[in-house]
């Protein structure tokens, strides 16, 4: 008997001690840190660093490989150099971007609201937006877009938009963020790491990527004459359409120089070792930084011995690799970027250039590919000008962003000693190769712009049939990237839907805008 009144009371005792934990159970499980709601502004900096961030890692790992700028030195299956890469290279891209797009998306949506409309941050997601999904469909073809981000709206499997759609509604924002931002106030210097709030310089960059992106799919007969006219309008209303002049205008991120990853602002290629970073550099991208005697590889222009672009000398010499070059025919002894933990000088107070920590790697969009944009424009008889003058523009606007200090005056005497005047004798073909050489230097580190501009006009014209080289893919560059993995399977009869459309899930299948 004492046994089950002991039992009772014990009962009695814990069914007190949980019922005021049962009151307050909402009040101690709510996260005293955490907020449900926030403001826009409060998303920018962070989506921009990591929009960014997904960028700038897969243009050094992909991009960078693919178009001779770096090679890995591995004699294993899977080299990107070479054409032959696996499957999972479509993730990373698919996922970091769409990831930050719902934020970017958000911003909009936030800004938006009529208690507290921002002209601002509604101008400067959309252009956000246009950024983000033109690499994107530029890198798969059609891809979830009208529905994509929506999961709180319970679309958990978005259907493909095809490429042309996309385009035509990235057009269609950047003319509203045009709109938008005519007029509007500057917003928070410190939610802005780009232009510091400058929403004049949004602008800019939004009427400049518009140009990118029509000149992109100019070739399409069925818009072509539409987006010329649109080309024409822009260049030839810069009250209503202004667009990068200087690089003042450039968009660009400027990290610090701290080596530690976690740091505010610290560059991505931080989170990289020291020893990964040190790739080896692509014959075709060092022979004509080295037979031009290029500012940005030459020491009179550089740090502690190290060139601008803190490239490594062998025996004096910049040595690159074949780009595809036969698995086991390369030893050593091959140019390579310095990284921040074996630059010469990197104890004393003035260290040798290393782009593993350097603030201007962070590029969204340059002054320069603007120049080489309108210098095609006047080329292809679009817009009347000087295709010379905007191509040597070009050439100096990227000289001057990595070296500011570089003389204006000296460049007559650089681009004569390095043979790239020029020709107005020339015929088209010879002319538009010349340009996009140059463009392809302007587009350093810029995402997959090289990789776009090399499909859209076949330059620059890489040689796969070099001696000690084996391409896969027939030498052929690919046209697009796999679909990832989680499209296929969590979004099944949306990718089967895609693939009907658009063709099989391979490399080599044609995107929208790269067909005839």
């Amino acid at each position: 008997m004492n046994s089950i009144k002991i039992k009772l009371v014990c009962i009695a005792l814990i069914i007190g001690s949980i019922m005021p934990s049962c009151k307050d159970f909402v009040e101690v499980n709510t996260d005293p840190i955490g907020v449900p709601t926030t403001e826009p502004e409060k998303l920018l900096a962070p989506s921009l660093v990591n929009l960014l961030t997904v960028n700038m890692l897969r243009n050094r790992t992909f991009n960078n490989e693919l178009m001779q700028v770096s090679v890995s030195i591995s004699n294993a299956e899977g080299t990107v150099n070479r054409y032959d890469f696996r499957r999972n290279w479509a993730d990373y891209t698919w996922n970091g971007l769409y990831t930050e797009l719902t934020n970017v998306r958000d911003i909009y949506a936030l800004a938006s609201k009529p208690e507290s409309q921002n002209n601002s941050l509604m101008g400067i997601a959309r252009i956000m937006e246009a950024y983000g999904f033109s690499i994107l469909t530029d890198t798969y073809g059609d891809i979830p877009y009208t529905e994509a981000n929506r999961g709180k709206e319970g679309i958990v499997e978005a259907k493909f938009d095809r490429q042309k759609d996309i385009y035509l509604d990235l057009f269609k924002n950047l003319e509203e963020a045009n709109s938008l931002l005519t007029g509007a106030k500057n917003i928070t210097k410190d939610s802005d790491p780009v232009f510091d709030g400058n929403v004049s310089k949004w602008r800019k960059l939004g009427n400049s990527l518009y140009l990118r992106l029509l000149l992109r799919i100019s070739g399409k007969a069925e818009v072509s004459a539409t987006v010329i006219d649109k080309f024409k309008e822009i260049v030839n209303n810069p009250t209503k359409y202004p667009i990068m002049e200087t690089n003042d205008d450039t968009a660009n991120l400027l990290w610090t120089t701290s080596v530690t990853s976690t740091a505010l602002y610290s560059s991505p290629y931080t989170s990289v070792r020291g020893l990964d970073f040190r790739d080896a550099l692509s014959q075709f991208f060092l022979d004509n930084l080295r037979t031009w005697n290029h500012p940005v590889v030459s020491n009179t222009y550089g740090r502690g011995g190290v060139n601008r672009w803190g490239i490594s000398r062998v025996g004096g010499n910049l040595v690159g690799v074949p780009s595809g070059f036969t698995p086991g025919s390369i030893g050593s002894g091959e140019s390579s970027f310095y990284s921040h933990d074996n630059v010469p000088g990197r104890t004393t107070e003035t260290p040798g250039y290393t782009l593993q920590t350097d603030p201007y790697t962070g590029i969204i969009m340059n002054v320069a590919e603007v120049d080489f944009i309108l210098a095609e424009g006047v080329l292809r008889g679009w817009i009347t000008g000087s295709a010379e003058e905007y191509y040597n523009k070009g050439i100096l606007d990227m000289i001057q962003y990595w070296i500011p200090a570089y003389p204006g005056a000296n460049l007559s005497a650089y681009m004569t000693a390095a043979d790239i005047l020029w020709e107005d004798g020339q015929s088209f073909e010879n002319k538009l190769e010349a340009l996009q050489l140059q463009k392809y230097y302007a587009l350093f580190l810029v995402d997959s712009q090289q990789w776009a501009e090399q499909r859209r006009t076949g330059y620059p014209a890489f040689k796969t049939d070099l001696p000690g080289t084996s391409f896969s893919n027939g030498g052929k560059m690919p046209a697009r990237l796999y679909y990832p993995v989680i499209a296929q399977t969590a979004n099944r009869d949306n990718y089967n839907d895609a693939v009907a459309i658009q063709g099989p899930d391979e490399i080599n299948t044609q995107m929208w805008w790269l067909k005839p």
